[in-house]
């Protein structure tokens, strides 16, 4: 039902829509987050640098919100031309994107947006199988972001032992981890956990500083707890292949220039996001910031659990061990990537 409606959208936007002046262009661009998301203010952001790069030949109409993809199913909807541009999120989607998932466990040390990308590119360039999974679509920016630790409600975690019996809302990769550390995770929806917050469903949640104002969790949280994270990148816009396929050479070579362009535009705004985010918990938060020896234990458990996840991939046909391979070799000191050997 939610594909035909997005499909219905689509429909009645195309109704409405007036004649497009010769050798111009329009393209849908869908989102799932409202314009004022720190996301969307990086999609306009990229929007308007294609435009004027263009000369006008390209049009970029975005469609906010969530009105057109799903977050689970946003990779197939771009393939089957729900829109022509969108965000996508292969760390959500239900099948066929082991690896994209698997890989964001690869990124101990990469502790900065452009060293978690630089990381993804190498991965991606070396292992055969993310071309495969992300088949009919043609990426436009890949997104990394500020490392997270962990919020809490009532109880303040100053040591990994104090995560001991508490429900915290975590990303897959790290619900082994947290476990290991007596602590009880959970995969929740992110739309759905300031309401466990407020309701106490849950104890805590693993999110970066930004979600303190743009998810509003200074008001349901009290105490965050400085672990140091690692956080991976995935590709995070692309485009219908065969869309990007019909359009002129100019075209592409200016979408092509805006891949650079989106990243940057993702890193500035993430940033200014958690910046923002650090001053809405200012006098709300209690901060605690975790000993180095903790913050090695942790780190030393998140690589263990990735080899092992990596080998998982086996029972897939994929060689997961390659991609973790590349990820440790390339990674030669914490922020430097150097890809075979090249920085």
């Amino acid at each position: 039902m939610r594909r035909i409606a997005a499909l219905l959208a689509l429909a009645l936007l195309a109704s409405c829509s007036r004649p497009l002046p010769p050798g111009v262009t329009e393209l849908v661009y869908a989102s799932p987050y409202p314009p004022s998301h720190p996301f969307s203010r990086a999609d306009r952001r990229w929007i308007d640098f294609v435009e004027k790069r263009s000369g006008g030949s390209l049009l970029i109409r975005p469609i906010w919100s969530g009105a057109l993809l799903s977050s689970d199913m946003s990779m197939e909807e771009i393939r089957h031309g729900v829109a022509d541009i969108g965000l996508i999120t292969p760390i959500y989607s239900r099948g066929g994107t082991h690896l994209l998932r698997t890989q964001t466990g690869f990124y101990s040390g990469a502790d900065t947006i452009e060293s978690q990308l630089a990381l993804y590119h190498c991965m991606a360039g070396a292992v055969p199988e993310f071309a495969r999974e992300l088949a009919g679509l043609k990426v436009l920016a890949v997104q990394g972001g500020v490392l997270p630790g962990i919020l809490t409600r009532n109880r303040r975690v100053e040591h990994l032992a104090d995560l001991k019996g508490l429900r915290i809302r975590a990303p897959t990769e790290l619900l082994p981890i947290l476990q290991a550390l007596g602590a009880d995770p959970v995969d929740l929806p992110m739309g759905e956990v300031y309401s466990a917050l407020a309701k106490g469903v849950i104890d805590g949640v693993v999110a970066p500083p930004d979600t303190l104002r743009s998810l509003h969790f200074a008001e349901v949280t009290r105490y965050f707890f400085e672990l140091r994270i690692p956080r991976g990148a995935y590709p995070g816009r692309a485009m219908d292949l065969e869309a990007w396929n019909a359009l002129d050479p100019s075209q592409r070579e200016t979408l092509t220039e805006g891949i650079g362009v989106w990243e940057q535009a993702l890193a500035e705004e993430n940033r200014a996001a958690a910046a923002a985010g650090e001053q809405a918990g200012r006098g709300v938060i209690v901060n605690s910031p975790a000993d180095p020896a903790e913050q090695a234990r942790f780190e030393a458990l998140y690589l263990r659990e990735a080899k092992q996840t990596a080998r998982s991939l086996e029972q897939y046909g994929i060689d997961g061990m390659n991609a973790y391979r590349v990820a440790r070799e390339s990674l030669v000191a914490r922020n430097r990537v150097k890809c075979g050997g090249h920085p």
